[in-house]
């Protein structure tokens, strides 16, 4: 009996932490339509049969805490101002019972895609790269890139001795080796795709000159020697005139004192 009385009891509360009320039957949790787009979107959930008193409610996105209070109401809300790839996602709600109950409401998008810079540059020769990313729920399930030729969108095939694509979850990374100052300029296009639909963002190349790099160096060079040159000119040209200068100054004759003819009349003077 006592065995039986344990076993009992350990349903009862195996019961309990599966979230069943005090009736045995789970707790009925209504929440809103998963949403797609609009602005000033209120999600919601209504809970019924809770297994304890409610002592408060939170809102969460992932490991984030969105908001939180301490209201006993059944209902709880939660307000969107827009729906977009930053907001997508899945947002669960909680109501502070004993034990806590959750549900899940979705906030899906179609991918919402933007590259990590509008445009890109490399040196000829070199291996250029172009990253991208997309935030969006649901994640992405295929990524692919496209060169842009003449109005057309050409598909690049990854794997080649040109070409590497690698795309984990929402970020793909497209690479160019030994780039091409013809060849390799222009638009490229990553595409995003999840179930909703697909996306994309134009991302621009430019290749340089390996003597680009070179320029504000020669620059420098070439104003050290105009500069150089110019003084060299203006000391050859200032010389001979202070020569001529020096040689006047030491030719000219020392000035004597004239004779004191005042001491000589007061000598006389003396003698007589």
């Amino acid at each position: 009996m006592r065995a039986a009385g344990a076993t009992g009891l350990v349903l009862l509360g195996a019961l309990l932490c599966a979230g069943r009320g005090a009736s045995g039957a789970d707790p009925i949790v209504e929440t809103s339509p998963n949403v797609t787009s609009g602005l000033d979107v209120v999600i919601s959930c209504n809970i019924s049969e809770p297994p304890s008193p409610i002592t408060g409610h939170m809102w969460k996105k992932g490991d984030k805490i969105l908001t939180s209070d301490k209201e006993t109401s059944d209902y709880t809300t939660y307000k969107i101002g827009e729906v977009n790839g930053d907001s997508s996602g899945v947002y669960e709600c909680i109501f502070e019972t004993d034990p806590p109950v959750s549900r899940t409401v979705y906030v899906t998008v179609k991918p919402h895609v933007t590259a990590y810079k509008k445009s890109e540059h490399g040196n000829e020769g070199d291996t250029g790269v172009m990253i991208c990313r997309c935030n969006s729920y649901p994640p992405v399930s295929q990524w692919t890139w496209y060169k842009i030729k003449s109005d057309v969108n050409e598909a690049i095939i990854n794997g080649t001795e040109k070409f590497i694509i690698k795309s984990s979850g929402n970020k793909t990374e497209l690479r160019i080796a030994n780039l091409d100052i013809e060849k390799d300029p222009g638009e490229y296009i990553c595409n995003a795709t999840n179930e909703l639909g697909t996306s994309g963002a134009v991302v621009g190349l430019r290749v340089r000159s390996r003597l680009a790099a070179l320029w504000p160096f020669l620059g420098i060079v070439a104003e050290v020697l105009i500069l150089v040159t110019i003084i060299f000119i203006y000391e050859k040209r200032r010389k001979p005139d202070e020569v001529l200068d020096d040689d006047d100054g030491g030719s000219a004759p020392l000035k004597s004192n004239p004779p004191n003819h005042k001491d000589k009349n007061v000598r006389q003077r003396n003698a007589n």
